[in-house]
Parts: structure tokens; sequence; C-alpha cells
């Protein structure tokens, strides 16, 4: 009897505690996500009011499309997003690469080096940035904005990839060369597939942190030349709307991202089961 009373408190307590583990989870996610919500609730708004829904409406969408400065600043972003995260991931997964094939001191020092710009205020970095630029005498525009996000992105892409490539066999590329493969088919058919989960996640961290970036973008962006985040903080010392609309857009966007590069790697592995279990069959 006592044992069974016994087990009957540590299941309360233990139902108690998974009580409260799962409050402070949400409300960690609501105060985390219930302002995202909003401002997407209110992205629909016929008025211009935060705090009076009057009414569902596309008029900010409308006028948001029909901005010819937006759309520029879409542009902008998206093609510096693209090329930044392509070059970084590249470059990234080449450093990380070679990395592991370093003596130890020069490993080590080159990651302290990597782990800099991570830990390092975005705000020193733009500043860094701006004089170094100005130092060449590069105009500060598209270019400009353009080495700036490959140049904070690829220490992300090399923090993601180096632990998989650590990962793997270090026989795998002597055996692939051994069997006939030249070092440009190993590299291609044998490691990076190995590594492909850490250029994938590194790839969209690069994206992510290239599409939203704000502080090194206004610093390094010439006349003419803006992305999405410096239009909308423009933008909000008028209190236009349509920039409601257009931080929705971006949320969305992000959140594509992050679904695709969260599901797709699952079932290109799923897939592969299958057909590796009907071959088997």
């Amino acid at each position: 009897m006592f044992q069974m009373k016994k087990m009957r408190e540590v299941n309360v307590v233990g139902k108690e505690r998974k009580s409260v583990k799962i409050l402070c989870i949400s409300l960690c996610l609501a105060f985390l996500y219930f302002p995202l919500i909003i401002m997407a609730f209110f992205s629909f708004n016929s008025a211009k009011s935060l705090s009076n829904f009057k009414g569902f409406s596309m008029r900010w969408y409308e006028s948001l499309f029909g901005n010819s400065q937006l759309l520029d600043a879409v542009i902008v972003s998206v093609t510096i997003a693209i090329l930044a995260t392509v070059i970084s991931t590249i470059l990234g997964t080449v450093t990380a690469i070679a990395l592991t094939k370093s003596k130890k001191v020069v490993r080590t020092a080159i990651m302290q080096v990597n782990n800099l710009p991570i830990m390092n205020p975005e705000i020193v970095t733009a500043i860094s940035l701006m004089i170094f630029f100005s130092f060449l005498n590069i105009e500060k525009g598209y270019l400009t904005m353009l080495l700036a996000h490959i140049a904070f992105c690829t220490p992300y892409v090399i923090t993601n990839v180096y632990p998989k490539v650590k990962q793997l066999d270090e026989n795998l590329a002597d055996a692939a060369m051994d069997l006939g493969a030249t070092p440009l088919q190993t590299l291609t058919k044998v490691i990076l597939p190995q590594i492909k989960p850490g250029i994938v996640a590194g790839a969209l961290l690069a994206f992510t942190m290239s599409f939203d970036d704000f502080i090194i973008s206004y610093f390094v962006s010439g006349n003419g030349v803006e992305n999405i985040s410096i239009v909308i903080y423009n933008m909000s010392k008028r209190m236009n709307p349509s920039i409601y609309a257009l931080s929705t857009i971006v949320l969305v966007v992000i959140l594509l991202v992050l679904l695709v590069g969260t599901f797709v790697p699952y079932l290109i592995v799923k897939r592969k089961g299958e057909k590796l279990n009907e071959k088997i069959s």
C-alpha cells in the first residue's frame, strides 16, 4: 500500500512538472510569435490603425506592389541574398574541407578568427566594413553590399559545414582515389553527398541572415541602393501601413525557406529508403 501511494505521488508530481514545462514553453512561444501574428493580422486592415481593425482589405498589399521603390528593394534583397548565399556556401564549404586537412595549430587559429565576426556586434562589423570600403576608395552601392553580405555569411557556413566534414572517415577520399576517382570526382561524388546536411543548413542560415540584414546593409549601401530592411526602416518614420504588408511577406518567405530546408531533406531520405526497400524486395 505504501509503495502504491508513493508511486501515485510521484506520478502526480511528474504530471505537475510536465504541466509547468508546457506552460513555460507556451508562454515563450506566445511572447515570440504573438507580435508577428498581430502584424500579419493588421496588414489586412482597411484602416491605418494598429489598435482598431475596421475591416478586411488588401489595400496595403495593392499599395505595396504599386510602389516602385519597394519593388526595387525586393529585387535588391533577393538578388543579394541569393548571390551571397551561393558564394558564401562555396567559400565556406571549401574552407571547412581544407581546415580538416590543416595542422591543429592552424585549424584552431582559423576557427577562432572565423568565430570573431559571429560574436562581434553587427554595428562594429558595419562600421569596420564602411571604413574598409572608404579606405579602398570603393564607391558604396550594390557591390559593397554584396561583398559585405558575403563577408558576414561565410563564417556561418563554415560553422555548420565543418562539424560534418570532421565526422567523415578520413579513408573515404583515399579509397575513392585508389579505385580510380579523380580529386574532383572524389569531392563531388564522395565528400559533398556526405556533408550535404551541413551545407544545406549553412546555406539556409546564410540566406536568412542576408535577406533580413539591416545594420550592415545600412552602413555599406550607397544612394539609390536599398534592401527591404532599409526601406522598412525609412517607412517606419512616416508610419506607412504598407510596411506591415511588406514585413508579412518577408516573414512568409523566411518561413517557406525554413520549411523547405526542414522537410525536403527528410522527403529525399524517405524516398531513397523506399527505393532501397523496393530493390531489396
